[in-house]
Parts: C-alpha cells; structure tokens; sequence
C-alpha cells in the first residue's frame, strides 16, 4: 500500500513538473517573439531615427537653441522639483506606464487599443490639467512670490516699524505657546509670508488687533468661541481667528496619531509659504509645518528662532549699502 502512495506521489511531482516546464517554453517563446519584433521594429526604423538626428545637430543655431535647452531643461527640474514627495509623482508614474503601453500597441499595431490610447493622448493636456490643477495652482503661486519682488532698495520708516512689530508678534507667541503648552490648551497659529491668505480669513472673524500675549490665550481658552479654528497672523498683527484650513491631502504618510490641528497644519503649509504653529491639546507638544513638513516637540527657544529666520528680514552687506545710498546716508561701513 506504501509503494502505492509512493507511486502515486512520485507520478503527481512529475506531472506537476511537466505542467511547469510546459508553461515556462510558452512564456519564454512569447517572451522572445516579443524582444524579436521589438528589435527588427528598432532596427527598420534606426536608419530613419538617426537621419533625423543627424539633421537636428546640423539645424543647431548657437546661442538661440543653447538658451532653448536650458530653457526646457530647467522645466522639466522644476515641475520634478514641485511633484517629489507629492500624489502627483504617483500620477507621474502612471502618465508614463500608460505611454509605454501605448508604444507597445502601436508596435504590434493592435488596432482598437491602439484608438482608444490615441484618443487619451490626443486629449492629454486637458486631461493633466484636470489631474495636477493642484500642483498647477501651487507652482503658478510660487513664481507669483518669487524672492525677486522682496528685493526692495527703499527702506522707509514704515518698514522698520513692520519688522519690530514682528519681533515682537514672535515674543508673544512664543510666550504663549509655552503657556499653553504646560496647561495643554490645544492651539493652531499661521504666520502669513508672501502668500495671499484672503479665501482663509473669510471663514474666520476679522479682529486686527496687535498681537499679545493675553490676547492669543483668550483666543484659544478652551471656552473661548474661535479657539477651535486657526488664527491668522500677518505684519505682526492679528488678522482673523477661528479660521478654517485645508487639511492634508496625504493622509497615508501622516502618523495615525495627529489629529485634525496637526493635518490642517500640514495642509495650510502645502497650498501656500504660511509657517504653521500647532500646540497639541492631548499632550502639549509645540510644532511647526513648513513646506508640507512637520517639525514636532520644539522647544520655545527653537520655535522662537525658527520664526524670526524665516519673518524677520535681514539685509544683506551690498543690498545695506545701496539702501544707504538711496537714502542719502554716508556708508559707516568704510
């Protein structure tokens, strides 16, 4: 009866092996049918292929065409530069698988899906349009606040009062976050920079008021109306509070353990140049997003300096010296 079952066993492992080297010889020769057209397609088309771009090096026009390709090559950096570490490089991804399969459909001429993928490419700008109008807003924001327009060589009295009324926004703040921090009162600040924050103010309520500390903690005092939103703060005023955010849209690469504060946080510091300032209600911790990243446990003293870097303006020596031309000023630097 063993010999039977041994039979048996031995009979299944060969059929079984059989079956396997059978399906490996059909997907090894449609595998190499494959690489076959593909190289006599490559092949019947090199000829032409190299025609034209030996007729492309000869139509090189010097400086017109250098500064074309640099123009482009700095194109396509940015737009990779923006999509990184964004949903849009996933689309990105799938933009070009679905351009691979079209080349392979139009290698075997597969008629109907070859239609079908002509007709998606013909439509294709408006289609990435619709898909990364996101991304679109976000890069045509960037250049709309481009470091060129903060160049400014007239420094007036009016300018030194913003920057001293900032400093001291950050002092108050700061101030308060380590308050609220210890009595852990959940807390949600945005310093506005450069971008336009008009459609966030609008949900919230108007107060431009100077900013203190007494004031942000009335704000966000659990009882308080507005201590659920965000508070808007732009020149070193108080422009609105209770304001609502856009929250992240990348809800898989945030920990499952921040909460709606936090991912508004992130939201607000993806769709604009904001530095966001959250103090979390559960455990106290003070963090900050910029850029789509969140910074958490900062020490006060860290908050502090990390504010006045990135709101106070610092001349630099030759920018000074122009100033002080301008201004009618003798250069003490000399």
């Amino acid at each position: 009866m063993q010999n039977q079952n041994s039979c048996d066993t031995i009979y299944c492992e060969y059929v079984y092996r059989g079956v396997f080297y059978t399906f490996f010889v059909i997907f090894s020769s449609i595998l190499y049918f494959f690489i076959e057209m593909s190289v006599k397609y490559m092949l019947s088309n090199f000829y032409e292929y190299w025609e034209q771009i030996k007729r492309a090096l000869l139509s090189f026009d010097g400086i017109s065409d250098l500064l074309d390709i640099v123009l482009v090559a700095f194109v396509i950096y940015s737009i990779i530069k923006l999509i990184r570490e964004t949903r849009a490089l996933q689309l990105a991804k799938g933009v070009v698988l679905l351009a691979f399969v079209y080349f392979m459909v139009s290698i075997f001429d597969m008629q109907t899906s070859q239609y079908i993928l002509s007709f998606v490419f013909g439509n294709l700008l408006v289609i990435l349009i619709v898909i990364f109008a996101p991304e679109i807003r976000h890069a045509l924001e960037s250049m709309g606040r481009s470091s060129v327009s903060n160049f400014n060589i007239f420094k007036n009295k009016e300018d030194d009062e913003i920057q001293e009324s900032i400093k001291n926004s950050i002092h108050c703040v700061s101030k308060a976050c380590s308050d609220m921090s210890d009595k852990q009162i959940g807390a949600l600040i945005v310093f506005q920079r450069d971008s336009l924050l008009g459609e966030i103010t609008k949900t919230g309520t108007t107060i431009d008021a100077t900013v203190t500390t007494e004031l942000v903690n009335n704000i966000f005092f659990p009882k308080a109306p507005m201590h659920d939103g965000a508070t808007i703060i732009h020149n070193g005023r108080i422009v609105a509070a209770g304001c609502i955010l856009p929250l992240t849209g990348n809800n898989n690469e945030v920990s499952s353990e921040l909460g709606t504060r936090h991912r508004a946080a992130i939201g607000m510091s993806e769709s604009s140049d904001a530095l966001v300032v959250v103090v979390s209600e559960e455990t106290g911790i003070i963090s900050i997003a910029e850029k789509g990243v969140l910074s958490r446990n900062i020490s006060v003293g860290d908050l502090r300096e990390r504010l006045s870097n990135a709101l106070i303006k610092n001349d630099t020596k030759d920018n000074s010296k122009i100033k002080k031309i301008f201004r009618g000023k003798k250069n003490e630097n000399k």
